[in-house]
């Protein structure tokens, strides 16, 4: 299952409209993790099938969406991305929160219950 790659336009859609506010505010229905990444990042190759895998198991209660810092650099300056991968959890509730790093799939999956509140 190919995970979503988004663009300015639909992040503005899917997650944070940051033109029309200036407080997060998350447009999403589930739970998201947003992967910035880019082609050349070896660490950002071992995050991806696990993140393909999570969608999988999770369904529909968790969205997982990729960014390319490298095309869409303007949504990498918003979050301040220094380093890929970056992960970012956004919860339903609350403000968002960055994990960096090839994290493990258990790290994953316990960020995904404690920041995401998804069993």
């Amino acid at each position: 299952m190919a995970l979503e790659h988004l663009t300015q336009t639909s992040f503005k859609e899917k997650v944070f409209n940051y033109e029309a506010n200036k407080e997060w505010k998350y447009e999403g229905k589930a739970p998201a993790i947003i992967d910035f990444y880019a082609d050349w990042c070896g660490p950002c190759k071992m995050v991806a099938p696990i993140l393909e895998e999570l969608k999988a198991e999770y369904g529909d209660k968790l969205e997982i969406f990729k960014v390319d810092t490298e095309a869409e650099q303007e949504l990498a300056g918003l979050f301040g991305i220094r380093s890929i991968p970056s992960l970012l959890f956004i919860p339903l509730e609350g403000q968002p929160q960055m994990a960096m790093g090839a994290l493990p799939k258990d790290t994953f999956k316990q960020a995904i219950g404690d920041v995401l509140k998804v069993n």
